[in-house]
């Protein structure tokens, strides 16, 4: 330890500073004390909850302490203080299994200590572990704990190193040193030497390969062995040397390689490119076959290093070309029309009548042994499928057989509508129906007026007069109805009596009543039907909305005698879409043409500075009354450079805060030490010996 030099500086001050360096030296040099040769034990002179505990352990020695067995135990119960609520060690309950968290091993039965009746889990929060040091009814047993509780931390420095036992086996650690137990084919006391085979002993003409990832012919070494040309390998082709140093097998041997003699083809010949005195190599004879015949196998056939051909020699066949027959719902006609298909013989097809044929219709047998095109099919002809009419029925008849020739469809319509187009459609040979298929049309009666000096009131208000309509006839005050007063629509298209007239039993009226003149709804459309003059009596007015807006109000419109509409005019009001609700800090802007959340709304969204939008930035309302997107939201965005230096600034300044309160407090418990009635803390050179008991009384954050 440095000495303090003495200055007329002012005492305290002096004193102070002083003490802080020499503190700060005697910190520094407790941090640093290991113990290299044995396992040590240390603890923590505060209490901190299991987490903290181990992050305390972990940072400044091993881990958690990991009990190895009962002489362990005592031995930590023997040297440890006694503290009233007593060490954490380093098991904890994992995926509901107690486990050691330095090796990750799940806890057995032989080596568990719990106290009686523990664990119990109280609370279903109890999975971390406590070590009762000292104490009087439990000593060095084990007891399941919620790891928020604050205890101390009981840690340990292994003996093993990353390098120990040489990588080559199990570095086992016992107290105040360790054993090494190694892996198979390894031996020494640190496991540093490797089992070894030798050299396996080579026969004549065989060659080696070897791949040694320990050492020369030492365990694991792997040896293939292959044969010189001309030579058969006979034995295994690989050996590997075992943990026992011993080889896998014997060396293979090499034996002279021979293929057997060939012949040439009949109608062939054969040709063997080698020297006289090649046994040693690999020959090869190439076939060919004289004109008229086809070569059937390998043209080139080579004798590999296992004595034996590549394939077997090829024969010489007279050219044929494979039979052909008649094809389905056709014909063939071959010349010569018996015996077999040789060279240039040729074939023709036809197909019957309702088929096509699909294919070359003449093929020739080449000179290869094949037709100079596939062989034909012949498909059935086919029209197109046809749907039934709207409102009307379709009836089909098909005649046996796959073709779909002569087939007949015949149409039909439903009451109250009348057929537009043939009756009856036939497919022709050629696949196309003779005609359009028909479409079913309404079926309406001619349009009825007003009888003069009367009215007219229909049931179908749109003024189309379809099939089972009917209107009401009235005549005028003063005058007579001459007809039937009610007239209906029949399927014919006719009405069930002729219009009625109004026969004056009085004189007429002077002037006839008008309606106001009617105004087209904005975004719609509206139709009229005036009589003698413009809405006049018995005008009839018809209304609609564009796309994205609905009519308010009656559809249709009558000018009565009065002089009065029978309803007030309609309007279109645009579709409304829901309300749109946005949650802080996203920011609407929506303009609204036809009113607030109506068809043609159209709002855009926006975040404050520093956020990112999450979704469409735009939305619409409509025709259908939906929005075309959804909501959006505004989620924090990445930090900008001067928020990043803030920040990290301002963790620069918690730690040196944090660094001098530690100095501080070192200081003061010095101080306080020189007070005491002289106990200090195991060293690594106390009556414990080599299992020396550190504390870490620098180390005191929260946690």
């Amino acid at each position: 330890m440095a000495s303090c030099l003495k200055s007329p500086w002012n005492r305290r001050v002096q004193t102070a500073v002083l003490k802080v360096l020499c503190f700060g030296a005697l910190i520094f040099e407790l941090m640093n004390q290991r113990e290299v040769a044995a396992w040590t034990y240390n603890y923590s002179t505060n209490a901190y909850s299991w987490n903290f505990s181990r992050t305390f352990c972990q940072k400044y020695f091993t881990d958690l302490v990991a009990i190895q067995n009962k002489n362990e135990i005592a031995h930590l119960n023997d040297v440890i203080p006694y503290y009233s609520s007593y060490y954490w060690i380093g098991i904890r309950k994992i995926n509901n299994n107690w486990t050691w968290v330095g090796t990750k091993k799940t806890l057995t039965k032989e080596a568990e200590n719990w106290a009686d009746n523990e664990p119990n889990n109280k609370k279903n929060d109890q999975d971390c572990v406590e070590i009762y040091i000292k104490s009087p009814s439990a000593a060095g047993k084990w007891n399941d704990e919620p790891c928020r509780r604050r205890k101390r931390a009981l840690c340990y420095t292994a003996s093993c190193q990353d390098t120990s036992c040489s990588e080559q086996g199990e570095c086992v650690e016992t107290i105040g040193n360790f054993t090494c137990s190694c892996f198979q084919g390894f031996y020494g006391p640190e496991c540093e030497h490797v089992r070894e085979c030798g050299e396996p002993a080579l026969p004549r003409h065989v060659l080696m390969s070897c791949h040694h990832p320990l050492g020369n012919f030492s365990f694991k070494s792997q040896c293939s062995f292959r044969c010189a040309p001309g030579y058969t390998l006979h034995g295994p082709r690989e050996l590997e040397c075992l943990a026992s140093g011993v080889w896998t097998d014997k060396p293979p041997q090499c034996e002279a390689t021979q293929c057997p003699p060939l012949r040439a083809p009949e109608r062939g010949s054969m040709t063997c490119p080698h020297a006289a005195g090649a046994a040693a190599r690999q020959p090869s004879c190439r076939f060919s076959c004289d004109e008229g015949s086809a070569l059937v196998g390998p043209e080139v056939v080579r004798c590999t290093a296992s004595g034996e051909w590549t394939a077997s020699p090829p024969v010489c066949r007279a050219v044929e070309c494979a039979p052909l027959g008649s094809p389905a719902h056709g014909s063939v006609d071959c010349s010569p029309s018996s015996g077999t298909f040789q060279y240039n013989a040729s074939c023709s097809f036809r197909c019957a009548e309702g088929f096509v044929l699909r294919g070359a219709d003449t093929v020739r047998c080449a000179g290869a042994g094949q037709w100079t095109a596939p062989a034909p099919v012949c498909q059935a002809v086919a029209c197109t499928p046809l749907l039934s009419p709207r409102n009307g029925a379709m009836t089909c008849v098909q005649p046996p057989g796959d073709s779909g020739l002569k087939s007949t469809c015949q149409f039909i319509c439903n009451a109250g509508f009348s057929l537009s187009g043939p009756e009856r459609l036939d497919c022709t040979p050629s696949g196309h129906w003779t005609g359009l298929p028909p479409v079913c049309e309404a079926i309406k009666c001619p349009e009825l007026l007003a009888p003069e000096w009367g009215s007219l009131d229909c049931s179908d208000t749109r003024g189309e007069f379809s099939v089972g309509s009917t209107c009401h006839f009235s005549c005028h005050k003063g005058f007579r109805l001459e007809g039937s007063n009610d007239v209906k629509c029949t399927a014919s298209g006719r009405w069930t009596a002729p219009p009625p007239t109004c026969e004056g039993v009085a004189p007429p009226p002077a002037a006839e009543a008008r309606c106001l003149a009617l105004l087209t709804p904005a975004q719609g459309a509206m139709t009229c039907r005036h009589h003698r003059v413009p809405f006049g009596l018995n005008t009839a007015c018809y209304f609609v909305c564009n796309a994205g807006f609905t009519l308010e109000g009656d559809s249709a419109l009558r000018c009565g005698p009065s002089g009065q509409w029978t309803a007030a005019a309609p309007a279109c009001r645009a579709v409304k879409c829901s309300k749109l609700h946005v949650t802080e800090p996203t920011l609407m802007n929506c303009s609204d043409p036809w009113g607030n959340f109506s068809y043609g709304s159209a709002c855009t969204f926006h975040c404050p500075a520093g956020q990112l939008l999450n979704g469409s930035a735009k939305t619409a309302c409509q025709e259908n009354g939906q929005w075309s997107t959804t909501m959006p939201t505004c989620q924090a965005g990445p930090l900008t450079v001067r928020e990043a230096l803030t920040y990290f600034g301002g963790a620069v300044a918690s730690v040196t805060g944090l660094a001098m309160g530690w100095t501080l407090l070192a200081l003061l418990r010095k101080r306080f030490r020189r007070k005491d009635d002289g106990e200090s803390p195991l060293n690594p050179q106390s009556h414990l010996g080599t299992y020396g008991v550190f504390t870490n009384a620098a180390f005191d954050p929260s946690p």
